[in-house]
């Protein structure tokens, strides 16, 4: 991965790698899918930079740890640090946006869930972060109108449109600022739609985000 955020051309940016802050359960129709209640306010948790890798490249799995799911979702490169800010102050801070894949050890987190433990070990783990390069955004790009597709192995499995966010994503920022500073080259991943699903080496993964970015990858043999 380097230590620096890459452009889609594959130049590198000045941005270090820094923390994930995601955001859970962003799009109602996931939410039902795993039986978990729609949330009144963003749930939000944190990967470490360690847990970044580029999404190209192929996935190494933990499968001793129980099933590994995929969630694509779209992904916001931070410029400036923003604390406490309001929508105008977040908007000016969106260095770029891409394509992630939120890896889930789907088991573990049940188990995590139901023992009411938090989720790091299901979420946090290393690799558990595939990211896109970044296109930088133009004042003509709509935030709310990306479309999100997954397909695995061919077979289209998530196609959702960020318009139908709970949170919209300068709210998102806003919101997710009044508790952790985000500093410059810190990720935000904003929901994943529904369609998440399980992983198993030899598969492969193409995705893309509307006609900004596309990405294939695969999953190799497991880590572990």
């Amino acid at each position: 991965m380097g230590n620096y955020h890459h452009i889609v051309n594959g130049r590198a940016s000045d941005l270090p790698l820094g923390k994930v802050v995601c955001v859970g359960r962003n799009y109602a129709a996931h939410a039902k899918e795993l039986n978990n209640p729609v949330p009144t306010e963003p749930v939000l948790f944190i990967k470490p930079s360690t847990s970044l890798v580029k999404l190209e490249e192929p996935l190494a799995i933990p499968s001793h740890l129980g099933e590994c799911h995929f969630e694509a979702e779209m992904s916001i490169l931070i410029g400036q640090s923003l604390s406490n800010c309001n929508h105008e102050q977040a908007s000016e801070a969106i260095a770029g946006i891409g394509l992630a894949l939120d890896l889930t050890l789907r088991e573990l987190q049940q188990e995590l869930k139901e023992k009411g433990l938090p989720w790091e070990k299901a979420k946090s783990f290393d690799g558990s972060c595939p990211v896109s390069g970044f296109v930088p955004i133009s004042q003509g790009t709509n935030l709310q109108d990306q479309q999100i597709l997954l397909l695995q192995n061919q077979q289209i499995k998530q196609n959702g449109n960020t318009e139908d966010m709970i949170t919209s994503v300068l709210a998102l920022l806003s919101y997710i600022s009044q508790f952790f500073t985000l500093l410059p080259g810190d990720i935000v991943l904003t929901g994943t739609p529904a369609g998440v699903g399980p992983l198993k080496p030899g598969d492969q993964l193409s995705l893309s985000l509307s006609d900004s970015i596309h990405c294939i990858t695969e999953v190799g043999s497991s880590a572990g």
